[in-house]
């Protein structure tokens, strides 16, 4: 079960789930600043504010990489602690955190692998239209300009967007993420000025060029019909267009797929795509980044609607229900454990799409961890969920997939969005109260998978 010996065994984090310091050396307001201080919008009215106040134990978390022995660390870089209002100069202050990130990385032998937007919108630009506004894309380049400016000659790894779907039907169609709308047009003017803006910030880095390596970050799942009545198969058939070909097609296609414009006519007729934004999104990357989390088994229902689903996902007007498999375990979210899921979708990419190099930008789980009598965390569910979850990775190289490295969600338990602290996913654990950092059993674990390089026979 060897991996490649430059494999980039890592872990992965955000900045509003961890950074903390929300008012502080400049930093502007954020769209999940505004929801999570909404009354009702998040767990318990859990907030972002303090998080695991990684903004000023960055020492103490760049020794923790180093003790796990990490090769990659995947972050983001917040839009409004680099520019407050999401337009205009640089605020230094912002970009040298992330100059201090990158710098004890690299003396510490760890590559960094840089994610521009993970969500965190200026809350500037909502006030504006967010992201259903062209202009967002357009301010998005200038952003990513300017971070590329200051960080290009440190970071060969660079992420533009994190998971656009989340961004677009979880913010802007189903209302259960910042910034809370619920409307499928927004939410389909959402997922065009989202790939745009990949594109021009692309454009943009491209235009300095200096050999970096460039992608963006999709999360994709699997779908199968529950049974073999066509009216389910239909169902799966819709459930994938708008989880998974409304982003893969114009992004390796240079066009969004017939059959999820004709189901989304009466919302929108995306009059919005101007002419040659498809072929600007279907620019080549030099890598893509999957976050897999579950695979989805689809069967219909009578009628349309947005339905909360029973594995935790939702979509919005497509006549689909999630259900769990039989005798499948799931985890602290609900959500099931299908690790072949991830061969599957790897597979796929590499077949229906383009076989270009691959990351596993993010895959965890969330489990009850708890601080034992003796003071340890032994997440023996997290063990074998990530064991079984590396060995579907290397069925996927051994069908051929360069598979080029993998960031575990994630290294801090942290503030998980809409769940706000009740659920942990980190391979440390962390103590909110104190901002004591405890290792899990799955930390030491995953410090040996890296020293031998696999998981074992």
């Amino acid at each position: 079960m060897d991996f490649s010996e430059g494999f980039l065994w890592g872990a992965a984090t955000a900045a509003y789930q961890i950074e903390g310091a929300a008012k502080e050396d400049g930093r502007g307001p954020s769209i999940w600043d505004t929801f999570s201080h909404t009354p009702g919008r998040v767990y318990r009215g859990d907030t972002g504010d303090i998080a695991c106040d990684h903004y000023h134990r960055l020492e103490e978390d760049l020794d923790l990489m180093a003790e796990i022995g990490l090769r990659a660390y995947r972050f983001s870089v917040a839009w409004p602690r680099v520019q407050p209002e999401g337009s205009g100069p640089a605020n230094q202050k912002g970009l040298d955190f992330y100059r201090r990130l990158v710098a004890g990385l690299r003396e510490r032998s760890i590559e960094p692998m840089l994610t521009l937007y993970h969500w965190d919108l200026p809350q500037a630009l909502e006030d504006r239209g967010g992201w259903t506004s062209r202009q967002t894309s357009e301010r998005f380049a200038e952003y990513a300009a300017l971070v590329y400016e200051a960080l290009s000659d440190s970071v060969s790894y660079w992420i533009t967007l994190n998971e656009p779907w989340v961004s677009a039907w979880m913010g802007y169609g189903l209302g259960v993420h910042a910034p809370g709308r619920r409307s499928t047009a927004d939410a389909l003017a959402a997922t065009h000025h989202l790939l745009l803006g990949h594109a021009l910030a692309l454009e943009a880095m491209r235009s300095s060029d200096n050999g970096n390596r460039l992608g963006i970050t999709l999360n994709l799942s699997p779908v199968r019909a529950a049974s073999s009545e066509p009216a389910d198969a239909e169902a799966a058939r819709r459930v994938d267009g708008n989880a998974n070909r409304l982003y893969l097609d114009p992004l390796f296609r240079g066009s969004y797929p017939q059959d999820v414009l004709e189901h989304y006519r009466a919302a929108s007729d995306l009059s919005l795509v101007q002419e040659g934004d498809l072929q600007r999104i279907a620019a080549p990357i030099d890598f893509l980044g999957v976050n897999y989390y579950i695979r989805h088994t689809v069967r219909a229902t009578v009628g349309g609607g947005t339905r909360e689903l029973p594995t935790g996902m939702r979509f919005a007007d497509l006549g689909a229900e999630t259900v769990l498999p039989e005798g499948v375990q799931t985890t602290a979210m609900g959500w099931p454990v299908e690790p072949d899921g991830l061969t599957e979708i790897l597979v796929r990419v590499k077949k229906e799409y383009r076989d270009l190099p691959v990351f596993v930008t993010e895959n965890g789980c969330a489990v009850y961890d708890y601080v034992d009598p003796e003071g340890d965390v032994d997440d023996v569910e997290r063990v074998s969920y990530l064991e079984e979850h590396f060995r579907a990775a290397q069925a996927a190289i051994e069908r051929g997939v360069d598979l080029r490295g993998y960031m575990v969600w994630s290294l801090l338990d942290n503030f998980e969005w809409a769940e706000g602290y009740s659920k942990r996913f980190g391979l440390v654990f962390v103590d909110y109260g104190t901002q004591r950092r405890i290792p899990k059993a799955s930390a030491r674990w995953y410090a040996e998978v890296i020293r031998r390089g696999g998981v074992g026979t």
